[in-house]
């Protein structure tokens, strides 16, 4: 059964048709990549999934609950996490202040503390930094904090979007081996990238989408030895 399901979404920004009629599925325990180009909507359909911007039309299904209208921080203690583009991490607060501020819908303070302490042994980097500003943090740390910050709800659904912009290498295999860890770990994940390549090696399946339409699904072995998809995203 699919955990999240997007039928038909229609999104304008004022007369621009930015997505026309997407659906697609994403079923518990899979990892599934949203890929193509600057521009083709990957970020506004993460956004409207969540209510962050208004549909024109379309349908959202959560667990089989019908979410379309649901207000975004609604969406939170229904199970469904958001890392976005660009981190958003609080700038002027602690390491720690920001990982308790991801559990702010969750009552039971032991199992808070014990949160906080599993998010450290994901990220060790970040029990050194525990007292450290956010904002002083480099951009592959902030980028730790903010899939941290979002894992401490104990979401069953994670949306990242575009993880690994603007990170060294280093940064994106720890981001990416972490992405496939949470995953083993029960959390279903919806991934938004540009790195398509990364994206597809772990993803169970993926879509492509092409200036606001989805023109292709697959498997993510099979999309990324697809011809014409490792020529258009894959270099080559």
């Amino acid at each position: 059964m699919a955990l999240l399901e997007v039928k038909n979404l229609e999104v304008y920004y004022g007369l621009i048709h930015a997505i026309r009629d997407v659906s697609f599925e994403v079923n518990e325990g899979e990892i599934v990549a949203l890929i193509g180009a600057n521009g083709a909507g990957k970020t506004t359909i993460m956004h409207s999934i969540c209510n962050l911007i208004p549909k024109a039309g379309g349908t959202v299904f959560f667990d089989g609950a019908d979410v379309t209208r649901i207000p975004a921080h609604k969406l939170v203690p229904k199970g469904i996490g958001q890392v976005p583009e660009g981190r958003r991490i609080f700038q002027e607060l602690t390491v720690t202040e920001n990982l308790r501020l991801g559990a702010y819908t969750r009552k039971n303070k032991a199992e808070i503390n014990d949160s906080l302490e599993e998010m450290y042994t994901y990220f060790p980097i970040l029990k050194e930094r525990a007292k450290q500003i956010a904002g002083t943090l480099s951009g592959g740390e902030q980028q730790m904090l903010a899939m941290s910050r979002a894992l401490m709800s104990k979401p069953r659904l994670l949306l990242l979007d575009e993880p690994s912009m603007g990170l060294s290498p280093l940064y994106v295999k720890t981001i990416f081996d972490m992405i496939h860890t949470v995953n083993k770990l029960g959390t279903t994940v919806l991934l938004v990238e540009q790195n398509a390549k990364q994206a597809l090696a772990i993803a169970d399946r993926g879509y492509v989408l092409e200036v606001g339409q989805m023109i292709k699904t697959g498997k993510g072995t099979e999309l990324m030895n697809d011809d014409g998809i490792r020529k258009a995203y894959l270099g080559g």
